[in-house]
């Protein structure tokens, strides 16, 4: 059964990938992809992506904390609540970068200079996946009975 589901997730893939293709040789406006038009929509489609990124984030934010009290502790919840704490700061990142990017203004560069900025952004990458890798190991160890 998990061989005739793997080859159904396959052949759907190819089929969407040969597709796009035949789409786009077709003049499918919608998949269209030449440098024009990737240039008078790029701007529009960064604009409304890191519009639209922020709220997911923050529901994913919540439904982590409530997965983690509905645990209510143990290795599972305390995997899941470090995970929580993992999208917290990448939330946080997350707004930090759109104000970077529509505003021009980077809060880590003005706190702490140019290069204390980039350190501050490589120990914001490092806290985020460490919470998150911590959190998934103790849901492991916990999967496993140890």
């Amino acid at each position: 059964m998990k061989k005739l589901a793997t080859l159904t997730v396959v052949l759907i893939c190819c089929l969407m990938l040969f597709s796009v293709s035949l789409f786009a040789q077709a003049g499918c406006s919608l998949l269209q992809a030449n440098n024009t038009l990737t240039s008078i929509s790029a701007p529009k489609m960064s604009y409304w992506s890191g519009l639209m990124e922020l709220p997911f984030l923050l529901i994913s934010v919540f439904f982590a904390f409530a997965t983690a009290n509905a645990l209510k502790g143990g290795k599972f919840g305390k995997g899941m609540n470090l995970i929580a704490w993992g999208f917290v700061v990448m939330a946080v990142g997350h707004l930090h970068m759109q104000a970077e990017h529509f505003y021009g203004f980077n809060l880590f560069k003005i706190l702490f200079g140019e290069l204390g900025g980039t350190l501050a952004w490589f120990v914001a990458l490092v806290v985020t996946w460490g919470f998150s890798g911590l959190g998934f190991y103790s849901m492991l160890k916990a999967s496993k009975g140890q």
